[in-house]
């Protein structure tokens, strides 16, 4: 299965809905937004593509009676967590935070497939070891709005399959902006 990794829009619409359709042109089944996306009009042009997206708020909170609002009125479309999610994806097991430092933890437990990270707006893809001996994805998109960051960035990951034939693979990607 194919995903969009987001973070840290900041109420720049247009870039989070031009890394969906970018992501959605390569096969992307689904979106996470690690948070910050801020106004719930930030999300709307990006709605619109079709994708689910799994979101949470970060620490810029925006109006959350809004957003979860429009999540109950997105068709399934919108599935706001709050402050952090635990979700499936392609049978993969997958944390959501905004805090690398909790991303690392969660990520050391061993209980997930995938953990995902925002803040820093800087990205970063890392296998972390984790305490039942093996080694958990840690990724962290960077700042799709670029803000305090030389680029706009987001990724885009497979998350391969239980069987091993497709391995986990993840890709930062950069978009153009003005």
């Amino acid at each position: 299965m194919k995903i969009c990794i987001v973070s840290d829009s900041h109420d720049r619409g247009p870039l989070l809905a031009a890394a969906v359709e970018a992501a959605k042109n390569e096969g992307a089944e689904a979106v996470i937004h690690c948070g910050d996306l801020i106004g719930v009009n930030t999300v709307k042009a990006a709605l619109k593509l079709g994708l689910p997206i799994h979101m949470i708020h970060g620490n810029n909170l925006g109006d959350l009676v809004a957003l979860a609002r429009l999540a109950c009125h997105s068709e399934g479309l919108l599935h706001y967590h709050g402050r952090d999610a635990d979700i499936t994806l392609g049978e993969k097991r997958v944390f959501v935070t905004h805090y690398p430092h909790y991303g690392r933890a969660m990520a050391c437990t061993g209980d997930y497939d995938l953990v995902c990270c925002g803040h820093s707006h800087k990205p970063e893809i890392r296998q972390q070891a984790n305490i039942k001996g093996d080694r958990s994805w840690l990724v962290n998109p960077g700042t799709v709005a670029g803000l305090g960051a030389p680029e706009s960035t987001w990724i885009m990951g497979e998350l391969g399959d239980l069987d091993g034939l497709v391995l986990p693979s993840f890709e930062i990607r950069y978009l153009l902006r003005d």
